[in-house]
């Protein structure tokens, strides 16, 4: 009886511990977001477990049933499609219901782009805010005239399609010349680190829209 959680890679196939491909080959059931992506590093591991899906539209109804399975004494192994998860992906709920019912968990150490992109970007690594993705409606302003006054470097995610309206939003709400980093398809044959002022970001890639998996990192105050 008990929960892991493991961290996947965020791009690089090789990015998993040896610890964690042992735990997802030992464990009763896979819980994975989406099967398709998972079952590619499934394959390439030679890991032949079930897998049963878990994601944001169907946690809350399968949960009771999954700690159920828990409590009968199941092992299972929770991977998403990239990365820790319950970082920016499911996993919280789970976690908090384990515990309730005394039911072990254990988070392996592992990938998560927010780490390596704050370590390369150049902008201060020692004192950060992360807030993964925010709300594109209700709550935005709100929130980045509160970000805006951070003193503390601050962690973002964006998807690519979305990187030049935000970069264009943050460079008036934060100002022009606020220096920032923006991190795309880390771990990847096409991994990029640019670095400038928001204004200078926003103008680049206006010319150079951008693919990929993105994490902006922004200078505090």
């Amino acid at each position: 009886m008990r929960l892991y959680l493991i961290p996947s890679p965020i791009g690089n196939l090789a990015d998993i511990t040896y610890r964690a491909v042992e735990i997802l080959k030992s464990a009763d059931v896979i819980l994975c977001e989406d099967t398709r992506s998972s079952s590619v590093l499934l394959k390439h591991y030679s890991i032949t477990k079930p897998l049963t899906p878990y994601h944001q539209h169907n946690e809350h109804k399968i949960l009771t049933h999954l700690v159920e399975q828990l409590i009968a004494g199941k092992t299972f192994a929770l991977i998403t499609d990239a990365g820790t998860p319950g970082i920016s992906d499911p996993g919280f709920l789970l976690v908090r219901e384990c515990l309730k019912n005394n039911i072990p968990v254990e988070c392996l150490p592992g990938a998560t782009a927010f780490v390596p992109a704050l370590v390369q970007s150049g902008i201060p690594s020692n004192r950060f805010v992360f807030e993964g993705f925010l709300p594109l409606k209700k709550g935005r302003q709100t929130l980045l005239k509160q970000l805006a006054e951070e003193e503390r470097t601050i962690i973002l995610y964006e998807s690519p399609h979305r990187l030049l309206k935000s970069l264009l939003e943050f460079a008036v709400v934060f100002g022009p010349e606020r220096q920032a980093a923006v991190c795309r398809e880390l771990s990847k044959i096409y991994e990029e680190t640019r670095k400038g002022t928001l204004q200078e970001l926003a103008a680049h890639y206006e010319k150079h829209p951008p693919k990929g998996e993105i994490v902006i990192v922004i200078a505090g105050k």
